[in-house]
């Protein structure tokens, strides 16, 4: 399945009002190599590992595939994961007709917050909330993958 979605910087606490969901995520990687990123999560009481591939050119659109898994099953691989595992807070949004999935990012990635909305075409349109900041999609450094080897608090903030 091809996934597209966009991803933005998050400005403001104002999109927690809006929230119809929020949950827990716990996530690694057992590969991180650009071309095949392989992702182990425990969200809420369920296991997923999924396959991403690579990016296309302006990082909206690429292949992914996600199987559930059993929470065990999830611990047991986040052990043999990369160093890095992620820890965020996943918020749910409604705007128009879609819904923003809000990133509040935890331990050394603490201040990062990131939006993203999924589409049916890289040409969609889609009402934006004040609460959007700078379009990111396709920097790689805001890559979940990236944040894990490489995280926020560790940038140079000049």
């Amino acid at each position: 399945m091809i996934e597209i979605e966009r991803k933005f910087l998050v400005t403001s606490a104002k999109f927690k009002q809006k929230a119809t969901s929020k949950e827990r995520i716990e996530q690694g990687f057992l590969n991180t190599h650009p071309e095949r990123t392989v992702r182990i999560r425990i969200k809420g009481d369920t296991g997923f590992l999924t396959v991403k591939g690579k990016s296309n050119e302006s990082g909206t659109s690429r292949f992914e595939w996600e199987k559930e898994i059993t929470v065990a099953d999830a611990q047991a691989m986040l052990e043999l994961c990369e160093e890095g595992v992620l820890e965020k807070t996943r918020y749910e949004i409604p705007v128009g007709k879609h819904v923003f999935e809000v990133d509040e990012f935890h331990g050394q990635n603490t201040g990062l917050i990131l939006a993203e909305v999924e589409l049916t075409s890289e040409e969609e349109t889609f009402d934006k909330p004040g609460w959007l900041g700078d379009e990111v999609t396709g920097d790689v450094k805001y890559y979940n993958s990236q944040l894990s080897k490489n995280p926020f608090q560790l940038w140079d903030k000049d």
